[in-house]
């Protein structure tokens, strides 16, 4: 029994609606790489050449798939799948050789070693096509807008990971934060972490796409003019978007930066080590005993440094209760110190002023130690004042501490 042309198109499922997007895909980029000003269409329709380049390897798998099975079932020639398979076939064939033409054209005023080095794949051949056209140059347009518009298609792979992490960036930070409030969560300081990198490296490429294609500097130094401004519309083109990831990417790392200097001080965090302290941050609600992983962007005495400053500063805002807490706390301050003990420079300098200001007050039990003045502070010992060894001086104040507490 013959099986009915609609029940084999039913049986395509969702491969006959990749099928049929992409004959319209097809039809329209056969279109602009046959025209006699292909090059000035190719730059009106970058956005179409990568969607084309991009759906390929899906689009090759398609067909293979669906020929074995036409073969292996039988289907009829005249049914609509069968039909639609030849026609999406016939055009790919057709685009394939429009752009071995256009490229064979690029590269005939180019060096005899070009030729040699042809793109395997439909999708490769097309983007070596888009890189071509823009090399070339000039852009279509006298105005800066039209040539961003024109260098920053939408579907960039880069664009699109840029605005993943803005989207992030202006969930947390576009909300008002009450005043004590945290500025964000555990899980939002996870998503942060996983963000910050992603649109960072992202931002770069875009740039550096830029540089590459506008040797003038004009479309880069227009737009970077701009990325501070707040954004005031939803954001549609590609020059839109970038500007759009671009000022929440700098919202997020100031916001981010002030949190942890804040908590942090008076170890200042550096740029590469935000995620990793985000990261660290979040999981010390759920393990407080957490260490700092020196394998990424910290040194062992570094991390340590910033263990230092971090437990320093809990002790600081507020005295654990319970004499275990308080003993727990104090031991995890003098593993991080043993840890930096090594460590030199200015901010472990600054840190060893903050302890030997702890031992000088006394480890007051109800108000916080950066809330007190040093003028005002009994002085301490000359054995503390002196002492340089991070231990020694957690131990000064962890003995000044417990011993007002009584």
């Amino acid at each position: 029994m013959a099986t009915r042309p609609d029940d084999l198109k039913a049986r395509l499922e969702d491969r006959a609606d990749l099928l049929e997007a992409t004959r319209l895909r097809y039809r329209a980029l056969k279109g602009v790489l046959e025209s006699f000003f292909w090059r000035d269409r190719i730059r009106n329709h970058f956005e179409l050449l990568r969607e084309v380049a991009t759906a390929q390897p899906e689009v090759d798998a398609t067909l293979g798939a669906l020929r074995r099975r036409v073969e292996a079932e039988g289907w009829p020639r005249d049914a609509a799948p069968v039909r639609l398979m030849h026609e999406v076939e016939r055009l790919r064939d057709a685009v394939e050789r429009a752009a071995e033409r256009r490229l064979s054209s690029s590269a005939s005023s180019a060096s005899d070693d070009a030729e040699e080095d042809v793109p395997a794949t439909l999708g490769e051949r097309l983007l070596r096509l888009e890189t071509e056209v823009l090399d070339a140059a000039p852009f279509l347009g006298g105005r800066v807008w039209a040539q961003a518009v024109e260098l920053l298609p939408r579907n960039l792979p880069e664009l699109r990971a840029a605005c993943a992490a803005g989207e992030v960036f202006e969930r947390v930070f576009m909300r008002p934060v009450p005043e004590g409030a945290q500025a964000f969560s555990d899980e939002e300081a996870r998503e942060l972490a996983r963000a910050l990198p992603l649109g960072a490296a992202a931002l770069v490429a875009l740039w550096e796409r830029l540089e590459r294609y506008d040797s003038r500097g004009r479309v880069k130094d227009f737009l970077q003019r701009r990325m501070r401004r707040a954004p005031t519309r939803v954001a549609r083109s590609g020059p839109e978007l970038l500007l759009h990831a671009a000022f929440w990417h700098d919202v997020a790392r100031v916001r981010v930066r002030a949190v942890l200097e804040a908590e942090l001080a008076p170890v200042v965090p550096r740029e590469p080590e935000l995620p990793a302290l985000l990261s660290w941050r979040a999981a010390l609600s759920e393990d407080p005993a957490l260490r700092l992983s020196a394998r990424s962007v910290f040194t062992e005495g570094r991390a340590g440094l910033v263990e230092t400053a971090a437990a320093l500063a809990a002790l600081s805002r507020e005295r654990p209760r319970g004499a275990w807490s308080e003993e727990v706390a104090w031991a995890r301050l003098e593993q991080a110190a043993q840890r930096a003990r090594t460590e030199e420079g200015p901010e472990a300098e600054a840190l060893r002023d903050a302890l030997r200001l702890f031992v000088m007050l006394r480890g007051q039990a109800r108000t916080p130690a950066r809330l007190f003045s040093p003028e005002h502070a009994k002085p301490a010992g000359g054995d503390v004042a002196r002492n340089g060894d991070l231990v020694a001086l957690v131990q000064a104040a962890r003995h000044a501490a417990l011993r007002q507490g009584g």
